[in-house]
């Protein structure tokens, strides 16, 4: 009965809320990497993290594929996609792939991140307004089934939204994929059509658009399109459906006669707000100061009001914002790590950087009180009047990554799947290699309405939450642990796959086992870790000291 009631009492405490606002896309392409990978990635929040190996199959001829809605549902079993909504023709034989809310990756290093976005109101469609089945994460999943290919999956995804219908399951949103293999990034949006769709009507299922990532540049994706002027004429560069403008111009929010160019992200897009243009500032300023003058967001520490004065706010066009940019220093990894972990630190959009965690020093001054936290409760920020700023880093998150596709070396060792659980500002970051054969039980296990101290997801979670106790102590205490932790895994990087590649050329599948012992180890480590520090939180931090 104790126990009941200590699980009731977790989930109650550190209940959950999915937020189609939290899906933040990093890209770079070869050329602007540090290694000379592609490397695309993905933050998201909602209730599901469980990540699981979804063998390679074989079919029959006439086979059917099921259409699922429910994918990302944390209260079903692992292995219960959800209602079939329809199907669609199977093939002889699917590829391994990792699943997970929204599936990241392949066994042939073809990779897929994404980010709800947001369309005009005439465009949402629901599964009570029309005969829609496609979602974005049932697409994904089929894409890394059959495909090896980015060019190859963005064309398959597009066929499959215009034949049955692309259908919202993150809210009402729309939704953005980057489709990569080692050669190709692709950039994929797609919108509804609105209500009234009907199956085998003749007429689109969506609009969609696709434009490939120049080699040389990176990009970010906020929960906003970021596709602008189209030049269908270019196909090594374009992807359309046939009714790309088409629309655009049935509903009025294009006039071909005007003389003006036709831009896919004004057309389609509502008026911007900050939850994005906030991120797409960050990632300019962060990796491109000097490509223009950005607006001035930085936080000045003799007033510390600056940020929340509604007369200093430059709002600014998304025109200002290319589709892509060359970052101006090489990126890896860890760049898109920490940047994954923003708070906005030193900005306006930083949360703790107010007037109202500002407590006397007993020497006639002022500093931040170590209840500073940038993850304020809704009634935290009612009580000290806060206005929400919504970072990178989300504290309702479930999962994200940063994925590493490599040419040079083969798929299995090539493709690596960084990946975070809970918050990337707490959480560390374990690699997965495409070629490995299984998931540690800890990242497989969560279930939200009941705590286990066999997942890694409460245990991230549980620290998380006890963070809040004196969050700017506590959060160093974690990175205390996390930073030797997460530098023992890059240091090793090259030494764990030279070991791996040595037994590829002799057995790849020795190779794969190397390679999944040692993944699957660091999962475990992690949710040690995390025990271990909530365990020592709850000791240093009682409110039985003084």
């Amino acid at each position: 009965m104790l126990k009941k009631l200590f699980t009731f009492l977790i989930v109650l405490i550190f209940g959950f809320q999915f937020n189609m606002l939290a899906c933040t896309i990093i890209v770079v392409g070869k050329k602007a990497t540090a290694d000379g990978s592609n490397i695309i990635s993905h933050t998201d929040t909602g209730p599901d993290s469980r990540i699981f190996v979804v063998s390679a199959q074989t079919f029959k001829p006439g086979d059917k594929a099921a259409v699922y809605w429910g994918i990302q549902d944390a209260n079903r079993a692992i292995d219960d996609d959800g209602i079939i909504l329809g199907y669609i023709p199977q093939v002889e034989n699917t590829y391994k792939y990792f699943q997970s809310a929204y599936s990241h990756v392949n066994e042939y290093q073809l990779g897929i991140g994404e980010s709800t976005t947001a369309q005009r109101d005439e465009l949402v469609c629901t599964r009570e307004n029309g005969e829609q089945i496609m979602t974005i994460e049932q697409a994904q999943i089929f894409a890394l089934q059959r495909y090896k290919n980015a060019h190859e999956a963005v064309r398959f995804i597009g066929d499959l939204m215009m034949e049955y219908g692309f259908l919202p399951s993150s809210g009402d949103g729309s939704e953005t994929l980057v489709i990569a293999d080692t050669e190709e990034i692709w950039v994929f949006e797609v919108f509804g059509v609105g209500p009234g769709w009907k199956a085998g009507s003749g007429k689109p299922g969506a609009i969609w658009a696709a434009q490939r990532l120049p080699e040389d540049e990176a990009t970010i994706i906020p929960n906003w399109s970021i596709i602008k002027q189209i030049d269908k004429k270019d196909k090594e560069n374009f992807m359309v459906s046939d009714n790309y403008m088409q629309e655009a111009i049935d509903r009025g929010w294009y006039d071909p006669g005007s003389g003006m160019p036709f831009i896919w992200q004004e057309a389609y897009s509502p008026l911007p707000v900050e939850y994005a243009t906030s991120r797409f500032w960050l990632f300019h300023q962060t990796f491109a100061p000097n490509y223009r003058e950005w607006p001035d967001r930085f936080m000045d520490e003799t007033n510390y009001y600056k940020g929340i004065s509604p007369y200093f706010q430059i709002v600014e066009p998304l025109s200002i914002y290319p589709f892509s940019v060359k970052p101006e220093k090489k990126m890896s990894v860890r760049d898109i790590i920490a940047f994954q972990r923003s708070t906005f630190e030193g900005t306006i959009y930083d949360m703790t950087a107010g007037p109202e965690w500002l407590v006397p020093d007993g020497k006639g001054g002022y500093v931040k009180s170590p209840l500073a936290t940038p993850f304020p409760s809704s009634d935290l920020r009612k009580l000290l009047k806060l206005t929400y700023r919504r970072p990178v880093a989300r504290h309702r998150g479930h999962y994200g990554m940063v994925l590493q596709l490599r040419d040079w070396l083969p798929d299995a060792i090539g493709g690596v799947y960084w990946v975070y659980l809970d918050n990337p500002y707490f959480s560390p970051y374990v690699p997965i290699y495409a070629g490995n054969l299984s998931v540690a039980e800890s990242y497989k296990t969560y279930d939200p309405n009941k705590y286990d101290e066999k997942s890694a997801r409460w245990a991230i979670d549980f620290v998380d939450n006890l963070a809040n106790l004196s969050f700017q102590d506590i959060a160093d205490d974690v990175r205390e642990v996390r930073a030797p932790f997460e530098d023992t895994i890059f240091n090793d990087q090259k030494s764990i796959e030279d070991k791996a590649l040595q037994l590829y050329k002799e057995d790849p599948k020795a190779a794969q086992a190397f390679l999944t012992k040692y993944s699957n180890g660091l999962m475990d480590d992690v949710t040690e870790m995390f025990l271990n520090l909530r365990n020592r939180i709850i000791t240093d931090y009682t409110n039985n000291h003084e």
